[in-house]
């Protein structure tokens, strides 16, 4: 590149910095902080987005004995899914059929990594409601398989594959996201309600007393 286009270059980086710097000067004060005030929510905003990422997944196997029910799941006390399974009668050796009812369901669900408790309700249009729930640890980018078995008057829940032991480190580390991350964005906000009223109250402030009529002057 020779010289001539890069002082043009240069030039012209000078010429809309300055623009760009008369023109923040003729920005009131209090509209540039209440500017930087939401600038200051859009990062909160997109901390707490990285904080709740969900980044691993909950891969549901469900087999059950029913004609239908009604399947969820909660993570943690949230419900994270919801959904009609169906069964047809088993065949014996393939043609025969049976009184019995088989049905299944595969479904990847969504989780943030770290210590989960899992519930799991099955609710039959012809048995009884059943509940149980495990505990499990989900790593980063990982994809942990929960067995589920459902039959008339019993409900199991079971890890596929090695179990992972949930490390301290780990856990601590998904606790501070899950409370500290929330209590600090908490705190954040706060700080940022009040500083935002306050920006607005004395913008208004100083239009009004800008907007006044100067009153004049009586004989001395």
């Amino acid at each position: 590149m020779s010289r001539e286009p890069i002082a043009q270059l240069r030039a012209k980086t000078a010429l809309s910095y300055q623009y760009v710097r008369q023109w923040t000067a003729r920005v009131p004060v209090m509209a540039r902080v209440v500017l930087g005030l939401f600038l200051v929510a859009a990062v909160l905003m997109t901390v707490r987005t990285a904080l709740v990422a969900k980044d691993a997944s909950l891969h549901l196997k469900l087999q059950h004995g029913f004609h239908n029910a009604q399947v969820q799941v909660w993570v943690d006390g949230e419900l994270v899914y919801s959904g009609k399974v169906t069964g047809a009668p088993k065949k014996r050796f393939g043609l025969i059929p049976t009184d019995s009812v088989q049905g299944s369901l595969s479904q990847i669900i969504p989780v943030r990594s770290g210590q989960h408790k899992v519930r799991v309700r099955i609710e039959p249009d012809d048995a009884t409601m059943q509940e149980d729930a495990i505990g499990g640890d989900f790593a980063h980018n990982s994809e942990r398989e929960l067995s589920v078995s459902a039959r008339q008057n019993r409900l199991s829940l079971s890890w596929l594959g090695t179990n992972i032991a949930p490390a301290e480190t780990s856990s601590s580390f998904g606790w501070f996201l899950r409370y500290g991350g929330s209590l600090l964005l908490t705190i954040g906000g706060s700080i940022l309600s009040a500083l935002t009223g306050y920006a607005i109250k004395e913008l208004y402030a100083r239009l009004r007393h800008t907007s006044a009529p100067k009153a004049e002057l009586g004989p001395q």
